[in-house]
């Protein structure tokens, strides 16, 4: 009986079961990196969430009500930032305007009408700070 036939069928079949399991092991692999990517994008988002939320945080409230005038924001703004009461002065620097008498006189009655609106607080004569 000549087996050489069977051995050789045998043989093909080995061939054909190997190259699908290297080509799995290639879809693997590459399934695998694929996985890391979108794991890391996912750690990426997480991140980003939790920044976004942080930095939220320290946005200023909108205000309903605020009069329309263009230093509002930002006064609201640099209330936002600061770590403790501010002054007249305080508020022209850090919307930018010259320190001069008529620039502070104006920003104090911007922070009036604030007190006014239940916005800021007025904590002793002429120092301001955020309603809590």
């Amino acid at each position: 009986m000549n087996i050489q036939p069977l051995l050789d069928a045998l043989g093909l079949q080995e061939d054909a079961a190997r190259a699908l399991a290297d080509d799995l092991r290639a879809q693997i692999d590459d399934l695998q990196t694929r996985l890391r990517q979108a794991e890391m994008h996912l750690e990426h988002l997480a991140i980003t969430r939790k920044t976004v939320t942080a930095l939220a945080d320290r946005l200023p409230a909108h205000t309903p009500g605020l009069p329309e005038h263009p230093d509002y924001p930002g006064i609201l703004t640099a209330f936002h930032h600061a770590a403790g009461p501010l002054r007249a002065k305080d508020v022209c620097e850090a919307l930018g305007h010259e320190l001069l008498p008529k620039n502070i006189e104006g920003a104090r009655a911007k922070l009036k009408r604030l007190v006014k609106l239940d916005v800021l607080t007025e904590v002793d004569v002429g120092s301001f700070t955020r309603k809590q």
